[in-house]
């Protein structure tokens, strides 16, 4: 901090642009860059929320609305936030969404709609931020999860959606580097987010199912845990994030958790919890949680 109290760390006067920041992880990390003393661009498809954090955060930062399946609404974005604050420094592809049921007992839309969000998003996030990243040898930050290591009965479109983010941000990763723009893959656990949330409440037999891994599969980490250790990957342009570190580990065994021995210890919980998850969707009677923008149309 300098001596008139402005911010002098690595994020000062730096353009971050972060997706899904109307809540939850995006919400957060936005805040903690801001207050660290970047400059924000907040996207996502909750208008009122982005322009209420936005004129929180004070003078300096934009919102916009965009969907991150939408090309040219992502490119309005873009282009706004290098008028409004000179280019962009850092991208969050943050924006996720989790849809309920198998693929047996579900609507096949919502579980479509969550690859379309979590990946193809990503995807689209990333073509429509990097020429400006490509200007300023900026970092981009794209969230995979722990499930992309290992495959959960009833998460099926996640698990894929987040794998697909994996490999996606570790092959622009090498397309990148010659161009001066680093990227790095961030890989959460469970956090304490309106959509973990809402999906332990939906589906009690999720619930139960999440209380029987082993840790650090099982813990749930708070948001400002989230929001720190995304910040400090964009400080220090990271390869990997891992929330908490110990999902590390599990990455490192990754190929024991698609293992026959795996199928067989997760499928005798997955016989009884399965059918229970699908009674309860069917209950439902809604793809995604009741808070996830623009998914329950």
């Amino acid at each position: 901090m300098s001596i008139d109290g402005r911010p002098t760390g690595p994020l000062a006067g730096k353009v971050v642009l972060v997706t899904g920041a109307a809540r939850g992880i995006g919400e957060h990390t936005a805040r903690l860059a801001a207050a660290r003393g970047a400059r924000l661009s907040l996207v996502g498809l909750e208008p009122d929320r982005l322009a209420a954090l936005a004129a929180e955060l004070g003078p300096g930062h934009v919102w916009f609305a965009a969907d991150v399946t939408d090309q040219a609404a992502l490119a309005e974005a873009v282009d706004g936030t290098v008028a409004a604050l000179g280019g962009i420094d850092a991208v969050l592809a943050n924006a996720g969404v989790a849809n309920r049921g198998t693929i047996a007992v579900g609507d096949v839309e919502a579980l479509v709609r969550t690859v379309e969000v979590n990946l193809v998003g990503v995807v689209r996030t990333a073509a429509a931020t990097v020429p400006a990243l490509i200007d300023r040898g900026g970092y981009l930050l794209i969230v995979s999860s722990a499930a992309a290591f290992a495959a959960l009965p009833g998460m099926a479109a996640y698990c894929a959606s987040k794998a697909g983010v994996e490999h996606f941000g570790t092959a622009i990763r090498l397309e990148l580097a010659h161009r001066g723009v680093a990227v790095g893959t961030a890989h959460p656990s469970w956090v304490d987010t309106d959509l973990v949330r809402e999906a332990r409440a939906d589906l009690p037999a999720f619930e139960s199912a999440l209380a029987k891994l082993p840790w650090p599969m099982r813990r749930t980490t708070t948001v400002a845990e989230c929001a720190e250790a995304f910040v400090r990957a964009i400080e220090r342009r990271s390869r990997r994030v891992y929330v908490p570190r110990a999902v590390g580990a599990v990455q490192a065994v990754r190929s024991l958790l698609v293992s026959p021995l795996a199928d067989r210890l997760v499928g005798r919980t997955a016989r009884v919890t399965v059918p229970l998850i699908e009674e309860q969707t069917r209950a439902l009677g809604r793809g995604f949680g009741a808070s996830t923008p623009g998914a329950n149309r």
